[in-house]
């Protein structure tokens, strides 16, 4: 069954008119009156719904049943990704968002390739949560993670609140000492944070200002991974760990 996610709340038994951009993805996949569509709002579960009306810009639906399903995994993970070049962080952002991460907080580091301010920005950002919206409608997630504007490393150093209690800050670094089998064997109550570095890792000026904020250093042995590979890797170990399948 065809997933839209739209904005504004929605109400069983009501009928609602879509929005223009959810009209134009029922024309390209010629859905007709009649068939039935699941709605989201991230909110939290999910609405069956049935077209009553298309026309070329707009289509109204009857909301017939709200259901609670959801999709999270047992755990929250913010992943802080230092922002990649080309088409990877796209890619980053879609999977991570399969593979269940909470929120994404995109980072400037020092060694990074992209450089991004003002309004191209702030255009990024808006792709950025687009893509983590059209990855919920695809892997069928009902909580849409929230994509932050990109942020400088030492801004986001500062603006981070001291560490609840229970709460697991990694940097994922070639150089730890720890390694993935020294983690929880069971998924902390309290938040998780993963730390990566751009295309040429973070500096080490900065991987020790992140250490200092009170984060623990972690390896995933003897093979250095690229950026896009790296936090889509630790997001499916973290999966396969703590029960996020």
């Amino acid at each position: 069954m065809p997933r839209f996610f739209v904005t504004g709340p929605l109400v069983a038994g009501e009928i609602a008119q879509l929005p223009e951009d959810v009209v134009r993805h029922i024309h390209v996949l010629r859905l007709q009156i009649n068939d039935a569509i699941t709605l989201f709002n991230g909110s939290g579960g999910e609405y069956i719904a049935r077209l009553l009306e298309i026309g070329k810009r707009s289509a109204t639906v009857q909301i017939d049943e709200f259901t609670e399903r959801d999709a999270e995994p047992p755990y929250r993970v913010t992943l802080a990704q230092g922002v990649a070049g080309g088409d990877k962080m796209d890619w980053l952002i879609e999977k991570s968002v399969e593979l269940g991460v909470a929120s994404m907080i995109p980072l400037i580091a020092e060694r990074g390739v992209v450089r991004l301010s003002g309004e191209r920005a702030t255009r990024r950002q808006t792709h950025w949560q687009a893509l983590a919206r059209a990855a919920c409608e695809q892997c069928g997630r009902n909580r849409v993670p929230n994509v932050t504007p990109p942020q400088d490393m030492d801004k986001w150093l500062i603006g981070l609140p001291p560490a609840q209690e229970g709460e697991l800050r990694l940097l994922l670094s070639p150089r730890a000492e720890l390694d993935f089998a020294s983690l929880p064997a069971t998924a902390p109550a309290a938040p998780v944070i993963l730390a990566i570095g751009p295309e040429a890792g973070f500096a080490p000026s900065e991987e020790a200002a992140i250490v200092d904020a009170g984060f623990v250093a972690l390896g995933l042995g003897p093979r250095v991974l690229r950026t896009e590979t790296a936090g889509i890797a630790v997001l499916a170990a973290l999966a396969a760990r703590w029960g996020g399948w």
